[in-house]
């Protein structure tokens, strides 16, 4: 992946192999979430983690676990804050305060080889058609 477009269009490819017929399909709204999420990510890792290194969406009982691994050692102390949203520009955006609102089980790691590793839980409910 070399692209936020890439990456959420990998992520809509796992969802719809993973959730195909019996299986429910997510919500929409899920869905938008996730893609809001990847993409989130994924540009933080191009504009401020040095380089995006690797990408990964794996299916999970509860949603996906996005994986992203970046080049920077560097781990924003925003990811662990409230998710409020900035009330004036300070030099950050949206992107951890939408993260930390939209996903679940934040986990930032450095790598021994340099960077560092940012995996997160996106949680899918089922879309109302099948009753959820």
């Amino acid at each position: 992946m070399t692209t936020a477009a890439a990456a959420r269009a990998h992520v809509l490819a796992v969802v719809r192999g993973h959730w195909a017929a019996p299986v429910p399909e997510p919500a929409e709204q899920a869905l938008t979430d996730l893609l809001l999420v990847t993409s989130e990510l994924v540009s933080n890792a191009i504009r401020h983690g040095g380089g995006l290194v690797a990408f990964e969406a794996a299916p999970s009982k509860d949603g996906i676990r996005l994986t992203v691994h970046d080049r920077s050692p560097d781990i924003p102390t925003v990811a662990f804050g409230s998710g409020a949203l900035p009330v004036a520009h300070d030099g950050g955006g949206y992107g951890w305060p939408l993260i930390i609102k939209l996903a679940h089980e934040i986990v930032i790691e450095r790598c021994a080889g340099g960077g560092k590793f940012v995996s997160v839980l996106v949680p899918l409910a089922a879309g109302p058609e099948a009753g959820g």
